[in-house]
This record gives structure tokens, C-alpha cells and sequence, in this order.
């Protein structure tokens, strides 16, 4: 469903009328152009990104959000690419949000995916905007929201974010997309290594991947899969996430694993629990954005950056407690 129109729209110059006309009328360089805006870490960047998202917000929410998640190795390139071209022979046209991880030394990234996704990312019907982590919690770029809203107002009918697949990116992909499908491996290892309580219980869908170089052992780890969710109380009670194999480099499965996505959003669209999931997704990303605003106002405030430095010594030495210091600090903000 179409986000509903907001009020009080602001007037954007020229330069951003463009922007918003060519991301409308389903441009790539305009749409590019918009995120690197809404990537932007400038201020009057942040000002005019937030002007531009509010003006194409009313064409978005027409997408089905997939996210992709799964420890390195995988092949969550490789499916995704498979999964991407069977989705544009079907009509669609597929947005992919890859983020790739940043150093935490140098702070760069590869950002190899469109590397690894040659033929999908020649395809006109396709977009693959990789994007650093940046140190980020969860593995998720700090503006995939966003970008991912620009991506379907541009028109794509099909946004799919990939994860860096580990710490908590499973939990902040889940909780920005329809559905979150975990890939897995068949010799992932014993029963207790593969299956973890927290990621077993936000997953929609479970894909074990390269069935086609054991069968037998992603048989194994498909009952296992099984077994093991029939423990856990899952976020819909009209909704048991299924277990597949699949083979992503030989083809085999991909069009199964779409016609679950598809009867997922069909089984729980008539509940209501498709769209109140957004929603409660949107007002968790507000207060997400809460959090963030404080912690930069906190920062920049001049009492707290003349008390900082010498506070953070005091810890280190032991002079002061954590506590001491913490609440020292925050009452500048008073």
C-alpha cells in the first residue's frame, strides 16, 4: 500500500525538483544522485535529503522488502543474483541494497557487489547500490531506510538488503524489511552450533544453500531446522517459517523460494499483520532516529565537549566512577 500523503510538503529548489522528477519517473542516475544526498554526512545535505524523502514519499510502500541474511560464505551473492534475474523474467523490477563491511581500522570497504552480481547489475531492470557499513550496529547502513524508500518510489516492486551477516545485523534487517530469510549452510556444524535461539525466532523463511554439493546433509540440516523451530514461539501465530534447500549456483529452488515470500504476504495481509508490522517498524525507526539526534546534540554541546576529554580521563584512572562521570555529563543538558 502507497504511504499516505504527507502535510505541509516542503518547496524544493530546482536542483531537488530534479531529483525527485527523475527517482518518479524511474531514472538510475537521478536515484543514485538522491542516495549519495541522503548518504551525505554534511548538514545542509541531511536538511535537503530529508525535503527530497518527504516529497517522494507518497509513491512509496508499493514494494515487497526481502531481507537476506546468512554468515559469510553462504553464497547470499550468488543467490541473490540467481533470485534477482528470476524476478525481472517474472515482470518485476529488483532493487538490491548490499552492505558491505567496514574496516574498523581504515573505515574503507570493498564494496564488491556488483562484482559478484555481474549479470544482475547489467540489467536494465536491476539496481545494486552497495553501501558501507561504517562501523554501524547491525551491519545495516545508517541510511538503508531511506534508501530503500527512494528505491520504490523509483518503482521497484521488489527491494532486497543484504546483510553483513553477523553480530546483530539479523535483528536490524528484520526489523526494516516483510520478511527476513536466513541462509544456511548444510555442514554448518552440530545441532547446537546451527541453530541459534535469537535468530530461529525473527526468522520468516530458512534457505539451506548449496543443497546441491551434499543432498543428504542439507536433508539433515533441513530436519534439524524443522525440529528445532517447533520450540520457539514465532512473532505470527498464522505463520510457521518454512525450511528449504536450494542450490543458488545451479538455479534449483529459486522460483519455490519466491512462491513462499509471495504466500507469506498473502497469509498475513488479510490478518492485518503485514501492515501493522510496518508500522510498528516505522515508529521503531523514529525512535531509532531519536536516539541518534540525542546523541549528536550531546556531543556537539560546548559544556559537554569542554568536561569530556578530562572525565574520560578521570575513568580511565580510576579517579571517578562510570556512573559519576555519565551523570556529570548529562546534566550539562539540563
Amino acid at each position: 500500500m502507497p504511504m499516505n500523503k504527507p502535510e505541509h510538503l516542503p518547496e524544493l529548489d530546482a536542483v531537488d525538483r530534479a531529483l525527485v522528477d527523475g527517482v518518479l519517473a524511474g531514472q538510475l542516475r537521478p536515484l543514485a544522485k538522491t542516495i549519495t544526498l541522503i548518504e551525505s554526512s554534511r548538514d545542509d545535505h541531511k536538511a535537503r535529503a530529508q525535503h527530497v524523502i518527504a516529497a517522494l514519499l507518497p509513491a512509496t510502500g508499493n514494494a515487497i522488502r526481502v531481507g537476506i541474511s546468512g554468515v559469510p560464505g553462504v553464497g547470499k551473492s550468488t543467490f541473490i543474483e540467481g533470485f534477482g534475474l528470476y524476478l525481472i523474467e517474472q515482470g518485476h523490477r529488483v532493487a538490491v541494497l548490499a552492505v558491505d563491511p567496514s574496516s574498523s581500522v581504515t573505515g574503507g570497504s570493498i564494496l564488491g557487489d556488483k562484482t559478484r552480481m555481474e549479470l544482475l547489475s547489467q540489467n536494465t531492470a536491476a539496481f545494486i547500490r552497495p553501501s558501507p557499513s561504517a562501523g554501524s550496529l547491525g551491519g545495516v547502513a545508517a541510511k538503508t531506510r531511506e534508501t530503500m524508500l527512494v528505491c520504490e518510489a523509483a518503482g521497484f516492486d521488489v527491494v532486497i538488503v543484504e546483510t553483513v551477516g553477523v553480530g546483530q545485523s539479523e535483528t536490524a534487517v528484520a526489523g526494516m524489511t516483510d520478511i527476513f530469510c536466513l541462509l544456511q549452510l548444510p555442514n554448518a556444524g552440530d545441532d547446537l552450533q546451527a541453530i541459534k535461539k535469537g535468530i530461529m525466532e525473527i526468522a520468516d523463511l530458512i534457505v539451506i544453500n548449496k543443497a546441491d554439493i551434499d543432498a543428504r546433509a542439507a536433508q539433515r540440516a533441513q530436519s534439524q531446522m524443522k525440529g528445532a523451530l517447533m520450540m520457539f514461539r514465532h512473532a505470527s501465530p498464522n505463520w510457521t517459517p518454512p525450511v528449504m534447500t536450494l542450490s543458488a549456483l545451479q538455479k534449483q529452488g529459486i522460483a519455490d523460494f519466491w512462491a513462499e515470500v509471495k504466500r507469506y504476504r498473502d497469509v498475513l495481509t488479510p490478518t492485518g499483520e503485514f501492515e501493522a508490522k510496518r508500522r510498528h517498524q516505522a515508529l521503531s525507526w523514529m525512535w531509532e532516529m531519536i536516539d541518534s539526534g540525542l546523541r549528536s546534540r550531546f556531543r556537539d554541546n560546548a559544556r559537554v565537549r569542554a568536561d569530556l576529554a578530562p572525565l574520560q580521563a578521570a575513568v580511565e584512572q580510576g579517579v571517578t566512577t562510570p556512573a559519576a562521570a555519565a551523570a556529570r555529563l548529562l546534566a550539562h543538558l539540563n
